[in-house]
């Protein structure tokens, strides 16, 4: 499926944001690309907010528009406040998981490693990086696969601790999906209100 291959740089000083982790030519130049960037002080309409919350939402987690869209959908249809469970759907994707878990540095890292064989889902080999991982269920290093290098190199003195719905387990490499994520303790800066204002619209 295709993926954004892109500057990745580009995309985070569009947006604002460090979305691909640390950025040091978003820290050097923290205003939107282009031969105009450093002047350009146009007040946003709203739609153009609302729209900006979007794409940092699927350039985060790594999500084609269609797929961000069938996830809305989703959410709009299951119970609670559709922007949290938006959010909640988008945590449970299998490669994200990966990433929390600290088996992979970043959330690309973590879809290539799925998509490669390297995790497991209870036990079972899951190659399906929008895999939903439900509560109960543990996502873990294929035995054959914990001595590679670049697993060994993410997990070395990773905090485990860091996001409460999860538990890690060093017996297996992997961890438990406890619970679904509160709002107040997914650290992304989205504002996912806009996101449904966006949608509700269309």
């Amino acid at each position: 499926m295709a993926r954004y291959t892109g500057p990745k740089s580009k995309i985070a000083r569009k947006l604002g944001e460090p979305i691909y982790g640390e950025d040091k030519v978003l820290a050097r130049k923290n205003y939107p690309p282009g031969q105009h960037g450093a002047n350009r002080r146009r007040k946003q309409s709203e739609y153009a907010l609302q729209l900006r919350e979007k794409q940092k939402a699927k350039y985060t987690y790594g999500v084609l528009e269609r797929q961000f869209r069938n996830l809305f959908e989703k959410a709009s249809s299951m119970k609670g406040v559709t922007g949290e469970v938006l959010l909640q759907l988008l945590e449970q994707r299998l490669d994200n998981v990966v990433y929390r878990l600290g088996i992979a540095p970043t959330r690309a890292a973590a879809r290539q490693l799925v998509l490669h064989r390297h995790i497991t889902v209870n036990g079972d080999v899951v190659n399906i990086a929008s895999y939903r991982v439900v509560p109960g269920q543990v996502v873990a290093v294929r035995e054959k696969s914990k001595s590679l290098e670049v697993i060994q190199d993410a997990l070395a003195g990773f905090n485990h601790s860091k996001y409460p719905w999860i538990e890690w387990d060093e017996n297996v490499k992997g961890g438990k999906l406890l619970h679904l994520p509160q709002r107040e303790d997914i650290p992304e800066n989205i504002k996912e209100q806009l996101i449904v204002e966006l949608y509700s619209k269309q």
